[in-house]
Protein backbone atom coordinates (compact mmCIF):
# COMPACT_ATOMS: atom_id res chain seq x y z
CA UNK A 1 0.00 0.00 0.00
CA UNK A 2 1.09 3.58 -0.68
CA UNK A 3 -0.16 6.20 1.77
CA UNK A 4 0.36 9.94 1.95
CA UNK A 5 0.86 11.32 5.46
CA UNK A 6 -0.02 15.01 5.24
CA UNK A 7 0.67 16.96 8.40
CA UNK A 8 -1.20 20.20 8.97
CA UNK A 9 -1.12 20.80 12.69
CA UNK A 10 0.38 24.29 12.71
CA UNK A 11 -1.41 27.54 13.48
CA UNK A 12 0.62 29.71 11.10
CA UNK A 13 2.00 32.39 13.42
CA UNK A 14 4.38 33.64 10.71
CA UNK A 15 1.42 34.21 8.39
CA UNK A 16 0.03 36.81 10.84
CA UNK A 17 -3.43 35.24 10.59
CA UNK A 18 -5.35 35.63 13.83
CA UNK A 19 -8.38 33.45 13.18
CA UNK A 20 -7.63 31.03 10.30
CA UNK A 21 -4.70 28.57 10.40
CA UNK A 22 -2.60 28.98 7.25
CA UNK A 23 -3.54 25.56 5.83
CA UNK A 24 -7.18 26.66 5.71
CA UNK A 25 -6.57 30.03 4.06
CA UNK A 26 -8.43 30.15 0.76
CA UNK A 27 -7.28 30.96 -2.74
CA UNK A 28 -9.94 31.18 -5.46
CA UNK A 29 -12.50 29.53 -3.19
CA UNK A 30 -10.34 26.58 -2.16
CA UNK A 31 -8.27 26.10 1.04
CA UNK A 32 -4.53 25.64 0.58
CA UNK A 33 -4.60 22.16 2.10
CA UNK A 34 -7.13 21.00 -0.49
CA UNK A 35 -4.76 21.97 -3.31
CA UNK A 36 -2.20 19.74 -1.56
CA UNK A 37 -4.54 16.82 -1.00
CA UNK A 38 -5.82 16.91 -4.58
CA UNK A 39 -2.40 15.91 -5.90
CA UNK A 40 -2.43 12.68 -3.88
CA UNK A 41 -6.11 12.15 -4.68
CA UNK A 42 -5.36 12.32 -8.41
CA UNK A 43 -2.35 9.98 -8.35
CA UNK A 44 -3.58 6.43 -9.04
CA UNK A 45 -0.65 4.92 -7.14
CA UNK A 46 -1.71 6.50 -3.83
CA UNK A 47 -4.15 4.23 -2.03
CA UNK A 48 -4.94 6.31 1.05
CA UNK A 49 -4.29 9.63 2.74
CA UNK A 50 -3.76 10.32 6.44
CA UNK A 51 -4.19 13.92 7.55
CA UNK A 52 -2.67 15.02 10.83
CA UNK A 53 -4.72 18.09 11.64
CA UNK A 54 -5.36 20.59 14.41
CA UNK A 55 -7.64 18.77 16.85
CA UNK A 56 -10.01 21.74 16.88
CA UNK A 57 -10.40 21.54 13.09
CA UNK A 58 -10.90 17.79 12.54
CA UNK A 59 -14.62 18.09 11.87
CA UNK A 60 -13.97 21.00 9.51
CA UNK A 61 -11.30 18.94 7.72
CA UNK A 62 -13.77 16.09 7.28
CA UNK A 63 -16.28 18.52 5.81
CA UNK A 64 -13.69 19.88 3.36
CA UNK A 65 -12.72 16.39 2.23
CA UNK A 66 -16.36 15.64 1.50
CA UNK A 67 -16.95 18.96 -0.26
CA UNK A 68 -13.90 18.70 -2.52
CA UNK A 69 -14.01 14.96 -3.18
CA UNK A 70 -10.95 13.83 -1.23
CA UNK A 71 -12.21 10.26 -1.03
CA UNK A 72 -8.81 8.75 -0.19
CA UNK A 73 -8.72 10.49 3.22
CA UNK A 74 -8.91 7.33 5.34
CA UNK A 75 -7.57 8.82 8.57
CA UNK A 76 -7.84 12.31 10.06
CA UNK A 77 -5.96 12.40 13.35
CA UNK A 78 -5.02 15.12 15.84
CA UNK A 79 -1.75 16.88 15.18
CA UNK A 80 0.93 17.41 17.81
CA UNK A 81 2.82 20.27 19.40
CA UNK A 82 5.58 19.90 16.79
CA UNK A 83 5.79 18.82 13.18
CA UNK A 84 7.60 15.67 14.26
CA UNK A 85 4.81 14.75 16.66
CA UNK A 86 2.16 15.47 14.02
CA UNK A 87 3.96 13.17 11.58
CA UNK A 88 4.25 10.45 14.20
CA UNK A 89 0.52 10.62 14.92
CA UNK A 90 -0.15 10.12 11.23
CA UNK A 91 2.36 7.29 10.88
CA UNK A 92 0.91 5.61 13.95
CA UNK A 93 -2.58 5.60 12.45
CA UNK A 94 -1.34 4.08 9.20
CA UNK A 95 0.86 1.54 10.99
CA UNK A 96 -1.98 0.35 13.22
CA UNK A 97 -4.01 -0.53 10.13
CA UNK A 98 -1.24 -1.47 7.67
CA UNK A 99 1.97 -2.72 9.33
CA UNK A 100 2.90 -4.66 6.18
CA UNK A 101 6.57 -4.61 5.18
CA UNK A 102 5.84 -3.14 1.75
CA UNK A 103 3.74 -0.16 2.89
CA UNK A 104 5.23 3.08 1.57
CA UNK A 105 4.52 6.45 3.18
CA UNK A 106 4.96 9.83 1.54
CA UNK A 107 5.34 12.50 4.21
CA UNK A 108 4.23 15.91 3.03
CA UNK A 109 3.45 19.37 4.40
CA UNK A 110 -0.18 20.39 4.22
CA UNK A 111 0.97 23.85 3.14
CA UNK A 112 3.17 22.64 0.28
CA UNK A 113 0.51 22.58 -2.45
CA UNK A 114 2.44 23.17 -5.66
CA UNK A 115 3.64 19.66 -6.46
CA UNK A 116 2.92 17.50 -9.46
CA UNK A 117 1.25 14.10 -9.63
CA UNK A 118 4.38 12.82 -11.39
CA UNK A 119 6.60 13.76 -8.43
CA UNK A 120 4.53 11.50 -6.20
CA UNK A 121 5.04 8.59 -8.60
CA UNK A 122 8.78 9.26 -8.76
CA UNK A 123 8.93 9.13 -4.96
CA UNK A 124 7.17 5.77 -4.87
CA UNK A 125 9.45 4.40 -7.58
CA UNK A 126 12.58 5.55 -5.73
CA UNK A 127 11.51 4.01 -2.42
CA UNK A 128 10.97 0.66 -4.12
CA UNK A 129 14.48 0.83 -5.58
CA UNK A 130 16.48 2.71 -2.94
CA UNK A 131 14.30 2.56 0.26
CA UNK A 132 14.16 6.36 0.41
CA UNK A 133 13.10 9.36 -1.68
CA UNK A 134 13.74 13.01 -0.81
CA UNK A 135 12.28 15.53 -3.23
CA UNK A 136 15.03 18.07 -3.86
CA UNK A 137 15.43 21.23 -5.91
CA UNK A 138 18.79 22.41 -7.21
CA UNK A 139 20.30 25.27 -5.23
CA UNK A 140 20.12 28.50 -7.23
CA UNK A 141 22.18 30.61 -4.81
CA UNK A 142 25.31 30.00 -2.79
CA UNK A 143 24.71 27.93 0.37
CA UNK A 144 26.82 28.83 3.40
CA UNK A 145 27.05 27.74 7.04
CA UNK A 146 27.47 30.19 9.91
CA UNK A 147 28.85 29.81 13.42
CA UNK A 148 27.32 30.92 16.71
CA UNK A 149 28.63 34.45 16.16
CA UNK A 150 26.82 34.75 12.86
CA UNK A 151 29.96 34.56 10.75
CA UNK A 152 30.22 32.41 7.63
CA UNK A 153 32.82 29.71 8.04
CA UNK A 154 31.87 27.27 5.27
CA UNK A 155 30.71 27.96 1.72
CA UNK A 156 29.45 25.02 -0.30
CA UNK A 157 29.76 24.31 -3.98
CA UNK A 158 26.38 25.30 -5.39
CA UNK A 159 26.68 22.71 -8.15
CA UNK A 160 26.65 19.98 -5.49
CA UNK A 161 23.98 21.54 -3.27
CA UNK A 162 20.25 20.84 -3.25
CA UNK A 163 17.31 22.07 -1.17
CA UNK A 164 15.45 19.23 0.54
CA UNK A 165 11.72 19.70 0.08
CA UNK A 166 8.82 17.20 0.10
CA UNK A 167 7.40 14.62 -0.30
CA UNK A 168 9.95 12.70 1.76
CA UNK A 169 9.17 9.04 1.37
CA UNK A 170 10.18 5.75 2.97
CA UNK A 171 8.92 2.31 3.80
CA UNK A 172 6.56 2.77 6.71
CA UNK A 173 8.34 0.29 8.97
CA UNK A 174 11.66 2.13 8.52
CA UNK A 175 10.33 5.60 9.28
CA UNK A 176 8.04 4.42 12.07
CA UNK A 177 10.96 2.65 13.78
CA UNK A 178 13.06 5.81 13.54
CA UNK A 179 10.28 7.86 15.12
CA UNK A 180 9.97 5.40 17.99
CA UNK A 181 13.71 5.64 18.58
CA UNK A 182 13.65 9.43 18.48
CA UNK A 183 10.80 9.51 20.99
CA UNK A 184 12.66 7.15 23.28
CA UNK A 185 15.81 9.28 23.08
CA UNK A 186 13.95 12.58 23.34
CA UNK A 187 15.38 13.86 20.06
CA UNK A 188 13.71 16.41 17.81
CA UNK A 189 14.47 16.66 14.08
CA UNK A 190 13.57 19.32 11.56
CA UNK A 191 12.15 16.81 9.07
CA UNK A 192 12.00 13.13 8.14
CA UNK A 193 15.15 13.37 6.03
CA UNK A 194 17.17 14.70 8.97
CA UNK A 195 15.85 11.97 11.24
CA UNK A 196 16.56 9.13 8.85
CA UNK A 197 20.03 10.49 8.02
CA UNK A 198 20.85 10.71 11.73
CA UNK A 199 19.96 7.04 12.12
CA UNK A 200 22.12 5.93 9.22
CA UNK A 201 19.76 5.82 6.24
CA UNK A 202 21.16 6.68 2.82
CA UNK A 203 18.92 9.35 1.31
CA UNK A 204 18.14 9.09 -2.41
CA UNK A 205 17.20 12.35 -4.10
CA UNK A 206 14.30 12.85 -6.49
CA UNK A 207 14.48 16.08 -8.54
CA UNK A 208 11.67 18.59 -8.17
CA UNK A 209 11.09 22.17 -9.24
CA UNK A 210 12.09 25.24 -7.23
CA UNK A 211 8.42 26.31 -7.02
CA UNK A 212 7.64 23.34 -4.77
CA UNK A 213 7.25 25.94 -2.04
CA UNK A 214 6.07 25.67 1.53
CA UNK A 215 3.64 28.45 2.40
CA UNK A 216 5.13 29.80 5.61
CA UNK A 217 4.74 33.57 5.37
CA UNK A 218 2.62 36.07 3.43
CA UNK A 219 5.16 36.27 0.60
CA UNK A 220 4.82 32.53 -0.03
CA UNK A 221 1.05 32.90 -0.16
CA UNK A 222 1.24 35.53 -2.88
CA UNK A 223 3.84 33.53 -4.82
CA UNK A 224 1.47 30.55 -4.87
CA UNK A 225 -1.37 32.83 -5.91
CA UNK A 226 0.75 34.08 -8.82
CA UNK A 227 1.59 30.50 -9.82
CA UNK A 228 -2.11 29.58 -9.89
CA UNK A 229 -2.94 32.66 -11.93
CA UNK A 230 -0.15 31.85 -14.40
CA UNK A 231 -1.46 28.30 -14.80
CA UNK A 232 -4.98 29.61 -15.37
CA UNK A 233 -3.78 32.12 -17.97
CA UNK A 234 -1.80 29.43 -19.80
CA UNK A 235 -5.00 27.41 -20.15
CA UNK A 236 -6.97 30.39 -21.37
CA UNK A 237 -4.40 31.64 -23.87
CA UNK A 238 -2.86 28.29 -24.78
CA UNK A 239 0.62 29.33 -23.63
Amino acid sequence: MNAAVVFAGGVGTRMNTKSVPKQFLELFGKPIIIYTLEVFQKNPEVDAICISCLASHIDYMKMLCGKFGITKAKWIVPGGATGQESIFNGLNAVYNDHPEDDTIVLVHDGVRPNIQVELVSENIKAVKEFRSAISCAAATETPAEINDEGNIYTIYDRKKAVIAKAPQSFYLKDLYSAHLKARQEGKEFIDSASMMRAYGTTLHTVPCQWDNIKITNPTDYYIFKAILEAKENSQIFGL
